[in-house]
């Protein structure tokens, strides 16, 4: 067994398959192990390379396998199923991922951190108790609506909902109801009491994280979007250049080209969707406020010109994951128009007078002379998720965010 050097590890929630082979592929063993004993035999062994499939618990394993001594590297596991040979069982499937991990083109994901595992484990809890806020609040409007009570979407529709179940003297629903709808109302208060907290302790990761910062300068893009975006892609020099990350977010059009013929078509949608939702809607965010307000930036006023706002949102997302690439792996903030040098500024002045009046999907150029407002590079900073508030409202909408960790999302008007 000293003459292994490269290991297969199929893992799971208890019995584990492992595959070694030696330097000239031989095969050294195939072994079931247990998951009590997995940390004892590689401890046996001679430091070598261990592949596994980037699944549930992989990174938790690759740390502690790691810290024996041994090179651990993550696969996709759609790259890994192609060197499967035969029927799928666990020992053709770490025979297939000792093959998958000694290509030299194989794809690696990498290793996460304790620290990123926690961020994205509150990422994720944040985002199911939204989920379950939403079933509350559609459940207590569905047993009010059984007694003609309906209120407008929102969370200040459910409120004139919950005042009338709280008023002993409104007889239009009767005590047995009301008692019992007071369950939900309690649950659902707890649920936004638990959501609240969540966002604080977000935020004050983003505060203490210096990628995290850099990373909220970016118009679009804030402390919530920022901090998912640091935790989950790590080490941003595993992609080669700005659209590897852009297409790895599932940002750029899905081809079907054959016979010299290039075919695309819609985005492709791979990758994390969280992440990919939070970036277009961030840019949405973008493309609302400049149609309203103006902007600085005129490849989003040419885009604007002849594709709708969804379109340009997707677009200025895409454009947004290079940005966050190339801030990453540079270590510098976004440098907005402001600070360009006087005559570079004045070749965009055309464009400086920016939009007023806003149209379904386009908007129209302003008359000259007239006065505008922009977007600060500030007003950014200070959203506390990732800007999708109207226009009118954003100003006041991040101050009482930053000042209360309340929220505003899409999901939360369902409620």
């Amino acid at each position: 067994m000293q003459s292994v050097v490269t290991i297969g590890l199929d893992i799971a929630k208890n019995v584990f398959q492992a595959h070694g082979v030696d330097a000239e592929g031989e095969v050294v063993f195939r072994r079931r192990i247990t998951r009590a004993k997995v940390r004892d035999f590689f401890a046996s062994l001679p430091k070598c390379l261990v592949g596994i499939e980037a699944c549930a618990s992989s990174h938790n394993w690759a740390g502690e396998i790691g810290a024996l001594g041994h090179t651990v590297k993550l696969m996709p596991p759609a790259y890994v199923k192609p060197y499967v040979k035969s029927q799928k069982n666990d020992s053709a499937d770490a025979e297939a991922i000792c093959e998958a991990v000694t290509r030299p083109n194989m794809r690696f994901a990498e290793v996460k951190s304790v620290e990123q595992q926690s961020v994205l484990a509150m990422r994720k809890l944040r985002a199911t108790l939204i989920r379950l806020r939403t079933r509350v609040g559609n459940s207590i409007r569905a047993h009010m609506a059984e007694f003609g009570l309906i209120a407008p979407f929102g969370r200040i529709g459910l409120e004139s909902l919950v005042r009338i179940m709280c008023d002993e003297k409104d007889e239009r629903i009767t005590s047995m109801v009301r008692r019992a709808l007071g369950y939900l109302v309690n649950q659902y208060d707890q649920l936004q009491a638990q959501i609240l907290d969540c966002d604080r302790q977000v935020l004050a990761w983003h505060r203490s994280n210096e990628t995290s910062r850099r990373l909220a300068t970016i118009p679009g893009i804030g402390p919530l979007a920022a901090s998912a975006l640091a935790a989950t892609i790590g080490d941003a020099s595993t992609f080669k250049s700005g659209r590897a990350l852009s297409a790895w977010l599932g940002l750029v059009p899905k081809q079907s080209s054959t016979g010299g013929k290039e075919r695309l078509g819609a985005i492709s949608k791979r990758g994390d969707n969280y992440l990919r939702w939070l970036l277009v809607a961030g840019s949405l965010s973008v493309i609302r406020y400049a149609q309203r307000h103006g902007t600085k930036r005129p490849w989003v006023v040419k885009l604007l010109e002849r594709r709708t706002s969804k379109i340009a949102a997707v677009a200025l997302a895409d454009k947004t994951a290079r940005m966050v690439w190339a801030l990453m792996t540079k270590g510098e903030k976004f440098a907005s128009l402001n600070c360009r040098p006087r005559n570079e500024r004045a070749s965009h002045r055309g464009v400086h007078r920016g939009w007023k009046g806003r149209s379904r999907n386009h908007a129209k150029p302003v008359e000259p002379g007239t006065r505008q407002t922009h977007l600060s590079q500030s007003a950014f900073e200070r959203v506390l998720l990732i800007g999708i508030w109207s226009a009118d409202s954003m100003k006041a909408s991040v101050v009482r965010a930053a000042s209360t960790g309340r929220t505003h999302g899409r999901t939360d008007r369902r409620a």
